[in-house]
């Protein structure tokens, strides 16, 4: 079973995520967060296998918030990120972090 929390600061798009991924068998949403602070605290917590991480959150955003969880060092959380902009002054930062992954969130949408 993957375990999975789910990291937006909009809760249509957290239940939308949700719902897609209750329907599979071998996945398990864990949690969820309104902002990378919950984010954070939520994989030192719940310890989920991936996170799905929106980049743009209030409080602290997803860049930040992954290097914050990539900087727990015992956790093997992977973080795949969200965002709803196309290209963005991140690239550096992203492939920085080495994140799980970068898409859209009309690439994951079209993927399920």
């Amino acid at each position: 079973m993957i375990r999975v929390l789910i990291a937006d600061d909009q809760a249509l798009v957290r239940d939308g995520f949700r719902a897609l991924l209750e329907r599979e068998h071998d996945l398990e949403v864990v949690g969820d967060a309104i902002d990378g602070i919950e984010a954070v605290a939520g994989v030192d917590r719940l310890r989920p296998d991936v996170v799905l991480m929106d980049i743009r959150m209030p409080r602290l955003d997803g860049i930040e918030a992954t290097r914050r969880i990539l900087s727990l060092g015992s956790r093997d959380a992977k973080v795949l990120m969200l965002t709803t902009f196309a290209a963005t002054s991140t690239s550096t930062t992203r492939c920085a972090l080495a994140p799980l992954a970068f898409c859209s969130r009309t690439s994951v949408a079209t993927i399920s």
